[in-house]
């Protein structure tokens, strides 16, 4: 056991250190540079195939409001970081070395926690989401009728072709209903808008280095926030091929999580 918690200390330690690197180079490149009071983050692990695409489809403004897109590199040996960094305005946090999708966004949200953001959207870099949507999967959290919101492709329309993925869909959102006593069609995405009180609230208790989202919306709903959806439309990849692993890998590292974190929470 000692020697259990001698590594997991090491590996904390480790990973405190690189993600401590990439905010000094961000403060070095952008010396007191404050966000707008919404936030647009983008994740990114070698999508240099994607990410610019990403990027040139996001709106000039939110519903006539100022934001700033934020895109968090996790490490990774391509031109994600040079790419998103040659559009002007976009903000880039780069880990120095791969950590996790859900250790990228745990650090989204510190950061907006600790600049006074007020709400944040979170997309993939694959090109699954139309930025397009962003002020209607805002507008829920503007107008004060829920504090999560989630992008739902059931509501919507999905243009993917895993039926396994969409059976997956319906029943992560099922079982998480059960759990939690919601009622949301689509428990599994990533495009989701976010009020950032409500994430100062719970992110000492995020745990997962990967596989985020029914984390967030399990801890969310137990501590009595408000969460909603709106239809999306959900595309296929610009290119590539996604990095959650095979259908099966994926389903069961995914219900550890919800089943863990339920437990944890309950």
């Amino acid at each position: 056991m000692a020697k259990f918690d001698l590594e997991k200390r090491r590996i904390t330690r480790l990973r405190a250190y690189a993600i401590e690197q990439a905010l000094a180079r961000l403060e070095s490149d952008r010396p007191g540079f404050t966000p707008e009071a919404i936030v647009a983050s983008i994740c990114a692990y070698e999508e240099e195939g994607n990410i610019g695409g990403v990027l040139d489809k996001m709106p000039t403004d939110i519903n006539g409001q100022p934001y700033t897109t934020l895109v968090v590199v996790d490490g990774g040996d391509d031109k994600t970081a040079e790419i998103a960094r040659s559009y002007p305005g976009v903000v880039v946090i780069v880990f120095p070395v791969n950590l996790g999708h859900g250790v990228a966004l745990q650090v989204t949200y510190r950061y907006c926690i600790s600049h006074d953001v007020k709400y944040v959207v979170t997309l993939d870099a694959d090109g699954q989401n139309d930025p397009a949507e962003i002020p209607q999967i805002l507008a829920p959290l503007v107008a004060d009728q829920a504090d999560f919101v989630v992008a739902s492709r059931r509501l919507g329309v999905d243009k993917t072709s895993d039926r396994f993925r969409k059976t997956g869909v319906w029943v992560f959102s099922f079982i998480m209903n059960r759990m939690t006593g919601a009622k949301l069609t689509d428990t599994s995405t990533g495009y989701r808008a976010l009020r950032v009180t409500m994430l100062a609230d719970v992110v000492d208790r995020l745990q997962q280095e990967q596989y985020q989202t029914a984390e967030l919306l399990i801890t969310c709903l137990k501590r009595g926030w408000r969460a909603g959806e709106v239809p999306t439309v959900w595309h296929p990849r610009f290119s590539g091929t996604t990095k959650k692993g095979k259908n099966w890998l994926f389903g069961f590292r995914y219900a550890r999580v919800v089943f863990g974190t339920w437990w944890r929470e309950r």
